[in-house]
């Protein structure tokens, strides 16, 4: 495997383990996502279908249609981790009390993680990734 076919798996795999994640979490365990987690979910979804057909097709010109998706996803995502740290100065809009909230550290964790952050660092990882996919147009 190339270095840009590598890129692709890891940035396939870190979408469908983020897709995985965040269904189990809803589906599963019956939280609801907040509304900046349900943008980030719609850019976080189809990456797992594009990614995936890249992959199989080896296909590296992929990088130009997924990038957008996760730069969107990025930037919802360093809004809402900002917003849950407390570096934003406003109260989290989209949670509210009779709702889902992201401001509940047990209610909106995976392994003490905070899934704003979880978020995050799967969108920076698969923007790396696709950084490193350069190569044929298929």
């Amino acid at each position: 495997m190339s270095r840009a076919q590598t890129a692709l798996m890891l940035a396939f795999l870190t979408a469908l383990a983020a897709t995985l994640g965040a269904l189990f979490i809803g589906e599963v365990l019956g939280r609801m996502p907040c509304i900046l987690c349900w943008y980030q979910r719609i850019a976080m979804f189809p990456l797992v279908v594009v990614l995936g057909v890249a992959a199989l097709r080896d296909d590296m010109s992929a990088r130009l249609t997924t990038a957008p998706l996760a730069l969107v996803g990025l930037a919802v995502a360093v809004w809402h981790s900002g917003l849950y740290a407390g570096l934003i100065p406003k109260a989290i809009a989209p949670c509210t009390k009779d709702g889902p909230s992201c401001t509940d550290a047990a209610a909106q964790a995976v392994l003490g993680l905070p899934l704003p952050y979880l978020s995050l660092a799967a969108f920076a990882i698969i923007l790396a990734c696709l950084t490193q996919m350069k190569g044929n147009r298929a």
